[in-house]
């Protein structure tokens, strides 16, 4: 054990209650004050840092059969979190050191070593990790170069393109030698910012008219690839659009997380024949193998300036749900961090 000032006993967590319908409610959670055990052997005691609220969380409060195990009533939930080692009875790490891990939803959390991965504060914001670095960085490197099977000239429409994911597919496939990139956003200023700041070629407001529509206009040329975020008229609208031998990578489809009805599907799936089309989901989970060289890759990008990344930082881990509202209400310019 470390000599670390003397570890808490207690911490606040958020437990789901209940399971949402449609959207979630305030009454559906609590945040409460619970036992802090003393890492026992091959265990570090993390301080948590940053937390990380995402999408896919909406998913696991649900007891729906899925691929990540739901959430259980009256138990801390989880997600992806940063921060300091307090205690240590692990041999490689120490006290002191920073790191990665899954415990979040809560101020401090006790962990298996092996499922604590370190990082280092010195070469990118710890904040970092968790996005730009972390597995939101690695979700828009593996669906965009594996699963859509990027290559140099593809002309790339993303949707949910000022979000965490979307607004990294978009550079990294300008800095990977797009012909063309477009992204669609829900408000003008979104809008303004992938364009002048991220540097896409093309964006548009989706709620400025029909998405097909707007992405005929902004992409007269077609796309060889969609990422996408949102689903429902934005996936019918890029199988419209979609060229010869096309790949559509489906990351999520945040435009029907909190519905209680099944949401239409694409109307024009037969296109894909015509167009020889190819749709394909994936999880990150699958790609972890890709990680090593995503840092790689993607960290020069971002030291350099190359890479540009937003975060939107809520303060407090009292406004922890909020903030996950406001990720589905699509609040957020870029990743959504909880900073405790």
């Amino acid at each position: 054990m470390s000599d670390a000032p003397t570890p808490p006993t207690t911490g606040r967590e958020w437990q789901l209650l209940s399971r949402p319908v449609g959207w979630p409610k305030p009454e559906d959670f609590a945040l409460v004050e619970a036992e802090v055990p003393a890492p026992a052997e091959g265990q570090v005691l993390v301080r948590n840092t940053y937390l990380s609220v995402d999408p896919y969380m909406r998913g696991r409060m649900s007891d729906a059969k899925s691929y990540v195990a739901p959430y259980e009533l009256g138990k801390a939930m989880q997600g992806g979190a940063v921060g300091e080692v307090v205690a240590s009875n692990a041999e490689g790490i120490a006290a002191g050191d920073h790191v990665l891990h899954f415990l979040g939803w809560r101020e401090y959390a006790v962990m298996d070593a092996k499922n604590a991965v370190k990082v280092d504060p010195e070469a990118a914001p710890l904040s970092a990790y968790l996005g730009v670095l972390g597995m939101t960085g690695l979700t828009a490197y593996a669906g965009l170069l594996r699963t859509a099977s990027f290559k140099e000239g593809d002309s790339v429409f993303v949707s949910g393109a000022a979000g965490a994911v979307g607004s990294q597919v978009g550079q990294l496939a300008k800095l990977k030698g797009a012909s063309r990139v477009i992204g669609s956003a829900g408000s003008d200023e979104k809008v303004r910012l992938l364009v002048e700041e991220y540097g896409f070629d093309a964006a548009f407001n989706y709620k400025n008219g029909p998405v097909s529509r707007q992405l005929r206009d902004a992409a007269p040329a077609g796309v060889d690839v969609y990422f996408d975020n949102v689903g429902g008229d934005h996936l019918e609208a890029a199988i419209g659009s979609l060229n010869r031998d096309g790949r559509i990578a489906i990351c999520g489809a945040i435009s029907v997380y909190n519905n209680t009805e099944p949401a239409p599907g694409p109307r024009n799936l037969a296109r894909l024949i015509q167009t020889r089309g190819r749709i394909e989901g994936f999880l990150v989970g699958d790609h972890y193998d890709l990680q090593p060289q995503f840092v790689q890759e993607v960290g020069p990008w971002v030291r350099s300036g190359e890479l540009k990344y937003r975060e939107t930082v809520v303060e407090g881990i009292e406004n922890n749900l909020e903030a996950f509202l406001g990720v589905l209400r699509g609040d957020n310019t870029g990743k959504m961090i909880v900073k405790l």
